[in-house]
């Protein structure tokens, strides 16, 4: 009788013990950042929501191949860190998280593919 009673309490454990893991696994998992959406909030107003810019405002056009072909991943990425001196272009690198930041990147390189 005890052994029985003890291979529940053991099976029992061990099928808290599988779901804390999977519920452990699937926590960690997070969606990749909606990238069109990142840049509708945060950069359409000041670079278009076609990318083009405003040339009021002295914006690059993201849709040239000379502006694309002129920058690195990294270049870009390290301007929506950190900003742009002597323009409006803020820094967001507290305001949005790494991810975020590479997708934002990720839609800018759309725009050299249309």
């Amino acid at each position: 009788m005890v052994k029985k009673f003890q291979v529940r309490i053991m099976a029992g454990l061990s099928l808290a013990l599988v779901l804390f893991i999977a519920n452990s696994l699937a926590l960690g998992q997070t969606e990749a950042p909606d990238s069109a959406a990142l840049y509708k909030k945060k950069c359409s107003m000041c670079h278009g929501q076609d990318g083009k810019g405003f040339s009021a405002m002295k914006t690059p056009d993201f849709t040239s191949a000379d502006w694309q072909s002129a920058r690195s991943d990294e270049e870009i990425t390290d301007v929506v860190k950190s900003g742009k001196k002597g323009t409006p272009m803020p820094a967001f690198g507290t305001k949005l998280s790494e991810d975020e930041i590479k997708a934002v990147v990720a839609h800018v390189r759309t725009f050299g593919k249309k």
